[in-house]
């Protein structure tokens, strides 16, 4: 174990500790309000549930970063299929969450399994093309993009339309980054264009409920404050009020329960609110800086597979801020997807740490091939 730490790439390990240590404070700050009065007096209860996530997933963590990459294709085969089979379920044991039923409760610990499909479906079509590469005029090659297809109309069921959406995203963008022919690539945009048009046009025709259609009613949200833009717009003043260098850690107006998502969904407004514009901006460049290493890593790696997981690491990441940030900033409907290394949640928390892990594993082969051509 502490040769293959040893062998972590170091500025991506720093860049880890720093974000997870700032989502730490930053999720107690933001919470602890709301868990003084919900849960009799305890502020901390947040902070140190995210902490039992964090040491749970490191712990089972130090288990997965000794399997072999060989062991990959089949690891993320079986756990895509347990995944499949949980999400089935979740229509007659899950839990409701702002409208999705995509929850279990186990022991009192949430659990939400669409999740952890993000992070196996990046390692099992990574494999899969891995141990294709060679067939990639065959038809076998779209079975990583079947797969996903069929695990997000699971997730569309369960009202999750977040989560399918990234999932979706991930599954597409790995198979434009496989080594298919480029006539199967030209044959899935073209698909992927129809679908596109298909979504648009039942929106305008009114098949889709309108519930579902005021989410993407997201302009000028204060004028609906009484109604659908109450959280955007108590975001907005959040922000607002921050300014440049910002009121300080802890001091947020807005997580006095006027931001019904603070710790979660909106952590990044009450960030901006405590730190200013400037601690938002070093959050984002933190961010670049990490989505850069997992991109270099992925450069400087010999095989697909190990390219492939790295660059599916980096989209898994990028989308979810992407959304997040798009979400409170106005920019596009509000989803409900975490932001990385911030929003309290243990299920996002964990894939997180095992998709890292993933990452790790592969510098340390790096390492080992290296010192072999040597």
């Amino acid at each position: 174990m502490g040769k293959i730490i040893k062998k972590f790439d170091k500025q991506l390990l720093l860049l880890v500790m720093v974000l997870f240590a700032l989502g730490l404070v930053m999720i107690y700050t933001s919470s602890n309000i709301t868990a003084f009065y919900m849960y009799e007096a305890n502020p901390g209860r947040y902070f140190f549930k995210q902490l039992f996530f964090i040491v749970i997933s490191l712990v089972i963590s130090s288990v997965l970063i000794k399997f072999n990459t060989r062991k990959y294709y089949k690891l993320s085969m079986y756990a895509l299929v347990a995944i499949s089979f949980a999400i089935f379920f979740l229509a007659f044991y899950g839990v409701a969450n702002r409208g999705a039923n995509n929850w279990f409760n186990l022991f009192g610990v949430g659990i939400q399994p669409s999740e952890f499909a993000k992070v196996f479906i990046i390692v099992f079509s990574a494999c899969f093309y891995e141990k294709y590469k060679d067939q990639s005029d065959s038809k076998k090659i779209f079975i990583p993009l079947i797969v996903s297809i069929i695990i997000t109309v699971l997730i569309i069921l369960q009202n999750d339309y977040g989560t399918a959406l990234i999932f979706l995203c991930i599954s597409v963008i790995m198979f434009f980054l496989s080594p298919a022919c480029k006539k199967f690539k030209l044959y899935t945009l073209i698909a992927g264009v129809m679908a596109v048009i298909s979504v648009v046009l039942l929106l305008v025709t009114g098949v889709v409920p309108k519930e579902k259609l005021d989410r993407f009613n997201f302009s000028n949200p204060c004028s609906r404050y009484l109604t659908t833009g109450n959280q955007l717009c108590n975001g907005y003043i959040a922000i607002n009020g921050g300014g440049l260098f910002g009121k300080g850690i802890g001091n947020s107006t807005q997580k006095y329960l006027y931001l019904p998502e603070a710790h979660t969904d909106f952590i990044f407004a009450i960030l901006v609110e405590e730190l200013g514009i400037i601690g938002g901006t070093f959050l984002i460049f933190l961010y670049f800086l990490l989505i850069v290493r997992l991109i270099r890593i992925g450069k400087k790696s010999g095989k697909v597979s190990y390219t492939m997981i790295c660059y599916g690491v980096a989209i898994y990441i990028f989308l979810h801020i992407f959304i997040n940030l798009g979400g409170v900033l106005g920019l596009i409907p509000l989803t409900g997807v975490p932001l990385p290394f911030l929003s309290y949640g243990g299920s996002f928390c964990m894939c997180l740490i095992f998709a890292l892990t993933f990452v790790g594993r592969i510098c340390y082969e790096n390492s080992l091939q290296k010192t072999k051509v040597k």
